[in-house]
């Protein structure tokens, strides 16, 4: 899904990408002891804040596609899963499918990543390639890393479901998995620098 890109500022983006993740988390502190009755069935506060949480990231990433012109295809099945299991969570009242959607979108994304891999292709860099200009070498060693990141964090999301608290996957989805995600980005800055593409003069710095 992507038309002519525009750029919008930081803040806006990150408002729009993780404005729903905060939200979700504040109605949850407030209503998860709460009981809701619809249609003669009774609904925890979890499952009614995910109710809220769904069309709210709809709206927001119906937004960012607006102004930015594009997304990924990472958003795209964001969206899809976000769906699917929220939506499954709401019509079995079963909280534990929305708690499943993160390990499903790491597995897949792990699992794209590793395909693109078993067939010499970053699909990594397709994503990311105008924000990181790196060489080929570059682009598979990241690919690599972020494929096992990304099944660690599925097995985590699963640990922490199944073994902890509501509260404490709520705490671990809304800070653990990001905060996570920007630590590893920022302990591949030693690989982004050995070996980054100069685009302006055509060539690569580091060694080869």
């Amino acid at each position: 899904m992507e038309t002519e890109k525009r750029k919008i500022g930081s803040g806006l983006k990150f408002a729009l990408e993780y404005g729903p993740v905060i939200a979700f988390f504040i109605a949850y502190t407030q209503l998860k002891n709460e009981t809701f009755v619809f249609g003669g069935t009774e609904y925890s506060g979890f499952i009614a804040v995910t109710a809220g949480f769904i069309p709210l990231f709809l709206i927001a990433t119906g937004l960012l596609w607006r102004l930015t012109g594009r997304l990924s295809r990472m958003q795209v099945a964001t969206v899809v899963l976000v769906v699917l299991f929220g939506g499954l969570s709401i019509w079995l009242n079963d909280e534990r499918f929305f708690k499943m959607k993160p390990t499903m979108i790491y597995l897949l994304f792990g699992g794209l990543l590793g395909f693109g891999l078993l067939r010499g292709q970053s699909y990594l860099q397709y994503v990311m390639g105008e924000v990181m200009p790196l060489r080929h070498e570059g682009w598979m060693i990241l690919t690599r890393r972020l494929m096992l990141f990304f099944f660690a964090l599925a097995a985590a999301n699963e640990a922490v479901w199944r073994g902890f608290s509501t509260d404490a996957w709520v705490n671990f989805k809304t800070f653990g998995l990001p905060l996570a995600i920007f630590a590893f980005f920022m302990f591949q800055g030693g690989l982004m620098q050995k070996y980054a593409h100069d685009k302006a003069s055509g060539k690569d710095s580091g060694t080869p």
